[in-house]
């Protein structure tokens, strides 16, 4: 659940939400007496101090041992569940969303996403009378102290080289990992130069973070860096620039770490986990080194479930949401910046030199917007329409006509050898898509 903090998302809903969580997730007594047990956690937002509260009371209240542990990242709150051997899990972030906004993300034991039927649960459960123990069986709350400690000590046993002699800068996005990333990177071994890790309650991910990527570029080319690191509000994506300042996104650091993870023979069948969006010259790069590639609708669940459903154990997406599935069970964005930054230790090489193991393809996407999005996986004359585009592409590129899960319109992309030929192909296909099923163009 996401929305506005105060609008949609009320400390009356978060407690509700919680007391149904606590029927649906918290489990008898084990056999020891002990009550079911929950990790807490949040981002810095300043609307997270009082949802946690209601989180907190509505899961006590149901006889529920709440740990409270406080800022941290989402992958910490669902590794740290594990690690507890917790029954469940609760994270209250709205990730890159600006701060006014906030969300509660539920994880199982283990700290696995949810399947959907137990979130449907938890929804049928909302309104309906609650648990309400007494006495002795009421849940407590308790500061999880060592919650941070644990997750860095977990982050650095992932390390397959240390850090020492290159110098990184941060950009914690005034987020969750403003505390834990700069500090496990420099017991990593690296040199550590900071942004964007002075959060307030209401600066995160403003202007700074994964979706503002500028500060971070100017802050590597003025200190001499030999790359920066971007997280988002909660930390579980990571984007990276070069010491030239270029941006390295999800794509290339999914072939980077591919490809070291062949090398060592640590990538298990040879296959990384991509969405549909993911640029075809990672497919084409990752062909060529013997490696193939298990593509999923758009969205990091889909991910997780082609990754299990498989046994893979590297997937991820173009914005930079990287699942290692040997170390985490969701996206962790410092993980994925430690690997990126040991990568370019023990190899010598620039994060730059790295990154040309895949050649992007110049792409284009336009969104057309108004049309009945149903009839656009049925309709004859825009079948046609991408069938002759595809033709034409051949095997230098290729087209995704798809319709948004969220709003009424259709999103066609182009990806060609030049960006003359995409803008042509793309522009003349969301023509076709508009004149068939009726619409205004907005790109």
């Amino acid at each position: 659940m996401r929305g506005l903090a105060n609008g949609l998302l009320t400390a009356e809903l978060a407690l509700q939400l919680a007391q149904a969580a606590a029927v649906v997730l918290g489990h008898d007594r084990t056999p020891d007496g002990k009550r079911p047990r929950a990790v807490v956690a949040r981002d810095p937002r300043a609307s997270g101090e009082f949802l946690a509260a209601a989180v907190e009371a509505g899961l006590s209240s149901s006889g529920i041992d709440v740990y409270d542990a406080g800022v941290l990242p989402t992958p910490a709150a669902a590794y740290l569940v594990a690690d507890l051997d917790a029954d469940f899990g609760v994270m209250l972030s709205a990730s890159h969303n600006p701060a006014p906004d906030n969300g509660i993300k539920f994880f199982a034991r283990g700290g696995q996403k949810l399947p959907d039927h137990v979130e449907d649960a938890i929804e049928a459960q909302l309104g309906k009378e609650p648990e309400r123990p007494i006495g002795g069986d009421v849940g407590r709350i308790q500061r999880f102290s060592d919650a941070e400690d644990r997750y860095i000590v977990h982050l650095l046993g992932t390390l397959p080289h240390r850090l020492e002699g290159i110098k990184v800068v941060l950009d914690c996005a005034h987020g969750a990992a403003s505390g834990c990333s700069p500090q496990v990177f420099k017991d990593a071994g690296a040199e550590v130069v900071v942004i964007g890790a002075e959060p307030d309650g209401l600066n995160i991910n403003d202007g700074v973070g994964s979706t503002h990527l500028g500060p971070l570029k100017e802050a590597v080319v003025a200190h001499g860096a030999d790359l920066g690191i971007a997280h988002d509000g909660d930390a579980d994506r990571c984007l990276a620039v070069d010491h030239e300042g270029n941006e390295v996104d999800g794509d290339q650091i999914m072939a980077i770490l591919a490809l070291a993870l062949k090398d060592a023979g640590k990538l298990k069948d040879n296959v990384l986990v991509a969405t549909v969006m993911s640029n075809l010259g990672l497919k084409i790069a990752l062909r060529n080194a013997g490696i193939s590639i298990r593509e999923t609708a758009v969205g990091d669940r889909y991910v997780l479930e082609e990754m299990r459903a498989g046994g893979f154990n590297l997937g991820g997406e173009q914005s930079g949401h990287v699942i290692f599935s040997d170390y985490a069970t969701t996206g962790d964005g410092v993980l994925t910046g430690l690997q990126i930054a040991a990568q370019v230790a023990k190899t010598g090489r620039t994060l730059q030199d790295l990154a040309t193991a895949m050649t992007k393809l110049p792409q284009l996407m336009i969104n057309v917007k108004g049309v009945d999005k149903a009839r656009a996986a049925t309709d004859e004359g825009v079948a046609a329409a991408v069938a002759a585009a595809e033709l034409e592409l051949g095997d230098t590129g290729r087209v995704l006509l798809r319709p948004s899960g969220t709003e009424a319109l259709v999103r066609v992309m182009v990806e060609a050898a030049d960006m003359a030929t995409a803008e042509r192909i793309c522009t003349s296909l969301a023509a076709v898509v508009k004149k068939r099923l009726g619409s205004e163009v907005a790109a």
